[in-house]
């Protein structure tokens, strides 16, 4: 398991506007006051669940120990998971890379 590493789903459009910004923020932020992301082996059921037939989305690998906002791990009680959540923006040198699904 890639233990050092979350990740996140995304739109071209909103990474290109974080990085105009210099950080990033999802609309889930202002919303629910975080950042959805998942541990590697959660990635394929947030896609079936959440983006299923959306085309021109990105996955963000997220370096845990860089990230400078609080990073928590919380349980989804829907599926009865725990998934990480970050508690703010998140600073762009904290994504290692960013992967065209």
């Amino acid at each position: 398991m890639d233990s050092d590493y979350i990740y996140h789903i995304t739109t071209r459009d909103l990474w290109d506007q974080a990085l105009e910004k210099g950080q990033y923020e999802s609309p889930t932020l202002a919303t629910e006051g975080f950042i959805h992301c998942s541990a590697e082996q959660q990635v394929a059921g947030v896609l079936e669940r959440y983006y299923k037939g959306q085309s021109g989305l990105l996955k963000l690998k997220i370096e845990k120990s860089k990230v400078e906002r609080p990073l928590i791990f919380e349980l989804a009680g829907s599926i009865n998971e725990v998934f990480p959540h970050i508690h703010g923006a998140v600073n762009l040198n904290a994504v290692v890379e960013v992967i065209e699904l």
